[in-house]
């Protein structure tokens, strides 16, 4: 049975047979997480390894932390099962950056690592898997540029690996946020790796959204655990590794899925990358380090000002879903003409989150925001 979906104008292409696989792995790595996440739980209040609030926390008690892991173990039993592995070199430098940061994310939520080492590390994973053959290897006509020389493959995949994975890991500060996005972009990445033809790697994609599924369950408003530096550093990891291959897929294809795959896959990460990119630059506009924490992000934005995790978490949610939708619905356009669409965008966004902020000050006594806060 073909299936069309006339409203998002996406041909699925396939039987539904055709994605048994990618179920499977969704529901194994929901079913893992769901069933991991309690003992968990009762671990972190057994050893008090809970995220104390501070001054640029939106929390104000401790919270259980350490969900990453019940995500990781969702999605790697699930790819033990369903997974077709191989010895390609990329797949074993992928598995082995899982790895590293995985146990890197661990020890940053035991012990506060410092940003810079982080980077390093994150910097070292993304050349490695540059060598290994997972590279951006063209931009598609994008500026009128096609194919990249060698030394350009490499550092634009270090900087994307690198800034994805930073972005979802900066982006994480309110209940539900970091789940949300990463859940509907590593759907909207799974059923395009198969209409590519990639439907093994799409496995991965699938079986990350499935935990992450699992994961909101405990991870909503009020949040019960929060996935902490284990999940968000593997779940930007895996985005960008999943955006950078389906780019390369799409270039091998004689009629590509998606006609300009480079401003598709930038639409998938847009929001958390937009974000960190125009904190940083703020932040060195005005002196300060671009890794100095404060309550600059856009979801800080709304809650500042007195809105809700829950309402800051849908709110922002709902308008990655349409960047999603528009982002395929403009793919007959110029590249550079969506590029120019997408920032836009983003700024009238980020300013009407500003003003959104100010009426809600007007509107709000300050005694209920306090009350808000305490709750």
């Amino acid at each position: 049975m073909k299936n069309h979906l006339q409203l998002l104008q996406i041909n699925l292409g396939f039987d539904f047979h055709e994605y048994k696989f990618a179920l499977l792995s969704f529901v194994t790595a929901f079913v893992v997480t769901l069933i991991t996440i309690p003992p968990i739980l009762q671990l972190v209040k057994k050893y008090s390894l809970y995220d104390v609030p501070d001054y640029r926390k939106e929390h104000k008690v401790p919270i259980a932390t350490f969900g990453g892991v019940a995500i990781w173990a969702g999605m790697v039993i699930s790819m033990m099962l369903w997974f077709s592995f191989s010895r390609q070199t990329s797949i074993i430098g992928f598995m082995f950056s899982l790895v590293i940061l995985f146990s890197m994310g661990i020890m940053d939520d035991m012990k506060n690592l410092p940003a810079r080492y982080k980077l390093i590390i994150e910097t070292g994973l993304a050349t490695i898997m540059a060598i290994a053959g997972t590279r951006i290897t063209s931009f598609n006509g994008l500026f009128g540029i096609q194919e990249l020389p060698l030394t350009a493959q490499y550092t634009f995949t270090v900087l994307a690996i690198v800034c994805i994975t930073n972005a979802f890991n900066l982006i994480d500060g309110i209940d539900g946020l970091a789940g949300g996005l990463g859940f509907m972009s590593l759907i909207t990445l799974g059923i395009f790796l198969i209409l590519s033809g990639d439907t093994n790697m799409a496995l991965i994609a699938f079986s990350l959204a499935g935990g992450l599924l699992a994961f909101l369950y405990f991870n909503l408003n009020p949040a019960r655990i929060f996935m902490g530096d284990t999940g968000s550093l593997v779940l930007g990891f895996v985005i960008s590794m999943m955006c950078i291959r389906l780019m390369q897929v799409n270039n091998t294809l004689e009629i590509p899925v998606v006609p300009h795959v480079p401003v598709f896959v930038l639409g998938i990460v847009l929001i958390p990358v937009f974000d960190t990119l125009r904190v940083f630059a703020i932040r060195m506009w005005k002196g300060k380090s671009p890794f100095a924490p404060d309550k600059s992000h856009i979801h800080h934005l709304l809650t500042n000002a007195g809105f809700s995790h829950s309402f800051a978490s849908k709110f922002i949610c709902t308008v990655h879903a349409f960047v999603l939708m528009e982002v395929y619905w403009l793919k007959d356009l110029r590249p550079e003409i969506i590029l120019l669409f997408q920032s836009i965008a983003m700024i009238v966004f980020v300013l009407s989150l500003k003003h959104l902020a100010v009426l809600k000050k007007t509107q709000v006594p300050k005694k209920s925001y306090e009350d808000y806060e305490l709750n």
